[in-house]
């Protein structure tokens, strides 16, 4: 076992660029990602004096999963030395499940170097595709690791022949998808082999693993490896080749320190003007410029509040530095910097750029958000929307614990932005929204950790409504009859839409940009011109008026209008999704207590409802995209199941041992997939299914599905007529 170090001689090596390596570990799930982590942290001397008596962090993780819910931090620094010389490795963890909220890639963000594992047996997956082609975007450099080796020689009992067969054709799947989505400068540069020590074998269960030169070096053959399995001598295996060596060797060895990979990757993740003195400092890596900070990842500590960890590109942050978040206006103190030294987090006061650091008092953080000293381009835009589908009513069973629970669900929605919590006041209930029912199952398993018994509802489906085509100008007329005003809305193009959920436009913009986007997109210049507003949910308000009277005063009622009708659509009270609302004239009382909010808004939603209904208005359903993995002649099974859960079968890969059913599925019919899945294959299904697509409900259910949310609403049980809101000339 290492010698543990004290912060201060760890001090010296944060200083030294040379010596630090930031790194990720990124796979496919189910490819052994924690299991490799926790080999790395309960080897490679952690730093804490206070685990000095303890010599494995994973006993550490056992009191940690019952003592709170995150099983790990953010990041974990590793104390190692190679050939003599001290190192620290900064591993960020990266979630396996690839939900599109952007996490992966915001960790992705703040490391030069990835960790690529993959199961010997099951080979490159979906997701091990999906996680290098992020992480090449990003201009991180990947070396593999392939696990589970152990399968092939006690499982599948393959000849040796055979067995480096296998392990050669994952090398070649992923040089080929270095191939495929490498810019060419890095092509070659970055290929993967077993000589040249970019590749490593082994078990991160039993713990032993190697690289070719390592091997070399030891004098170990692979029969010796196939032997010590004969004679069931694992423990030589560990104790010649620990795992731990050989990926942090490779890493130290290929993976690039951070004053290197800034010069490549800032041009490449950073939008900013280059020649600036951010821009600059940031390519230098240099820890006298602005400081820089791009967060990946926020925790609640029951003790000390918002922890805001994250990787610092450039400048120096200590106790007592003023940052501001980026494009949000908020100014914080920072109270404390310090490193996670395995799982605990130690004060260093002071840290310079390339580093990791664990800032507290940074209250307003959010995963994604820039930190800088002063206003700059932050690094990515701010608001990623991810479209929970599935929503849960949760209470307390007492009373008393409410205070508790409210507090709770403030926690979670900090530390996992995907989830979305709201309370009714006019029902007092707790709603909670997700991904997919996993995803709420998950977050009421980390409610009653923490000790709450709460009674939830079932999950109950979200849906969109949205329209099929232009609708019609209509008059909406104020109460008192004195104000008219009129719309027609049109189906927004669905490349506009993916436009607002990946951020890149939204209401606070700048507007000259805001048009330029949308011109480059087709829009005609006026219309590009007169944006008010853009709702998250992809709906857009545009003024074409020309030379009306009184419009400027009435602009936000008429926006108040506009937000009331994407909220709640005219089927059943779900939220719009995808529509254009122009406003084309006005006719408003000159006198303005003629024309207050409670006059002008109920024009602008009468208009805009009448015109909706005249659209062929659709309700949407969320549809998952369905990945099974299953025994060859398990397939029938799983293929019937989705079938019959009106899903669709849109590929099968056959390996040798497995097939993967890849499909999708609505999410409607999701709520017993588990238990069917289970009981038709035994237990042998693996699955996951993340958000795909909003589609239209069939003709068939239509009717159906719309009068149960009404009835579920308390709404009237018909459906509304444009006579409802305007008088029909």
């Amino acid at each position: 076992m290492p010698r543990i170090k004290k912060i201060s001689e760890v001090l010296d090596i944060l200083r030294n660029k040379d010596r630090i390596r930031n790194i990720g570990i990124i796979a496919h799930v189910d490819h052994g990602k924690t299991t490799t982590s926790d080999s790395l942290l309960a080897a490679a001397g952690l730093l804490s004096p206070a685990l000095a008596g303890k010599a494995l962090a994973l006993d550490y993780l056992e009191e940690e999963q019952q003592r709170q819910m995150t099983i790990k931090a953010a990041n974990v620094s590793l104390y190692y030395e190679m050939n003599g010389a001290p190192f620290i490795i900064n591993l960020i963890d990266t979630p396996g499940h690839v939900d599109f909220s952007g996490r992966v890639t915001r960790a992705l963000r703040a490391i030069d170097g990835a960790v690529v594992v993959v199961d010997a047996v099951e080979g490159v997956m979906t997701q091990t595709e999906t996680v290098i082609r992020q992480a090449l975007g990003e201009r991180v450099r990947p070396v593999l690791y392939i696990n589970k080796v152990d399968r092939l020689i006690k499982e599948l009992r393959l000849t040796p022949e055979k067995i480096q067969e296998t392990l050669g054709r994952i090398v070649l799947e992923v040089n080929r998808l270095i191939d495929m989505y490498a810019e060419p400068e890095y092509r070659e540069k970055w290929k993967l082999s077993f000589q040249s020590g970019t590749v490593a074998l082994g078990s991160a269960k039993d713990r032993w693993g190697f690289t070719v030169p390592q091997a070399q070096k030891r004098g170990v053959k692979f029969s010796d490896v196939l032997q010590a399995f004969i004679n069931n001598n694992i423990d030589w295996l560990k104790e010649t080749m620990p795992l731990h060596e050989a990926i942090l060797e490779m890493v130290i060895n290929h993976h690039p320190p951070p004053h290197v990979a800034q010069r490549y990757r800032i041009p490449k993740i950073w939008k900013g003007p280059l020649e600036s003195d951010v821009g600059q400092a940031m390519i230098e890596c240099d820890e006298n410029g602005p400081a820089v900070m791009v967060v990946t990842d926020v925790k609640v500590d029951p003790q000390a509040g918002v922890v805001a960890t994250g990787r610092l590109f450039s400048g120096t942050v200590s106790d007592g530095d003023s940052l501001v978040i980026v494009g949000r206006n908020i100014q914080s103190r920072v109270q404390q910097v310090a490193v996670y030294m395995g799982q605990t987090r130690e004060i260093v006061s002071t840290l310079p750029a390339g580093n990791i650091p664990a800032l507290l008092g940074i209250e307003d953080a959010r995963s994604g958000d820039t930190l800088a000293v002063k206003e700059t381009v932050p690094f990515e835009s701010l608001k990623y929307v991810s479209e929970p589908v599935v929503t849960m009513s949760i209470e307390p069973k007492h009373s008393k614990d409410l205070p508790r629970l409210v507090d709770f669900l403030q926690k979670l929605t900090i530390e996992d932005p995907t989830l979305v919590t709201v309370v009714r006041p006019e029902t007092g209930e707790y709603l909670i929204s997700g991904m997919g029912t996993l995803h709420l199952e998950i977050a009421l398993t980390w409610i009653q950790k923490a000790g709450l018994e709460v009674v939830a509802g079932k999950p109950i489906i979200l849906y969109r409504e949205a329209i099929g085509k232009k609708g019609r100008v209509f008059e909406g007329k104020s109460p008192n009859r004195h104000n008219k005003i009129y719309l027609y809305v049109e189906k927004l193009e669905e490349e506009i839409i993916e436009l607002i959920r990946r951020g890149e436009i939204f209401d606070e913009m700048d507007r000259k940009q805001l048009a330029k986007i949308l011109r480059d997109h087709g829009w005609d210049a006026d219309e590009a011109r007169g944006v008010w507003t853009i709702d998250p949910n992809g709906n857009i308000l545009v003024d074409m008026t020309k030379g009306a009277q009184f419009l400027h005063e009435s602009k936000m009622m008429i926006i108040g209008g506009f937000q009331r009708v994407v909220q709640e659509g005219p089927l059943a009270g779900e939220r719009m999704r995808g529509v254009k609302a122009v406003l084309v004239n006005v006719d408003l009382h000159e006198d303005p207590v003629h024309r207050g909010y409670a006059q002008i808004a109920p024009a602008t939603w009468r208009s805009l409802y009448a015109s909706i209904l005249s659209a062929d208005p659709v309700l949407l359903e969320p549809v998952l995209k369905l990945e099974v993995k299953v025994p060859p002649d398990l397939m029938g099974a799983v293929t019937s199941i989705v079938s019959s859960k009106r899903g669709r079968i849109l590929d099968v890969k056959q390996s040798e041992y497995i097939t993967v059913v890849y499909g999708e599925i609505p999410a409607a019919e999701t709520g017993d997939l588990s238990e069917v899945l289970r009981s038709s294959t035994m237990g042998k299904a693996f699955w996951g299914t993340e958000f795909f697509a909003w589609r239209p409900v069939p003709a068939s259910l239509h009717e159906k599905i719309i009068m149960e949310i009404r009835k579920r609403k308390g709404m009237p049980l018909t459906l509304p007529k444009i006579s409802d809101y305007v008088e029909e000339e």
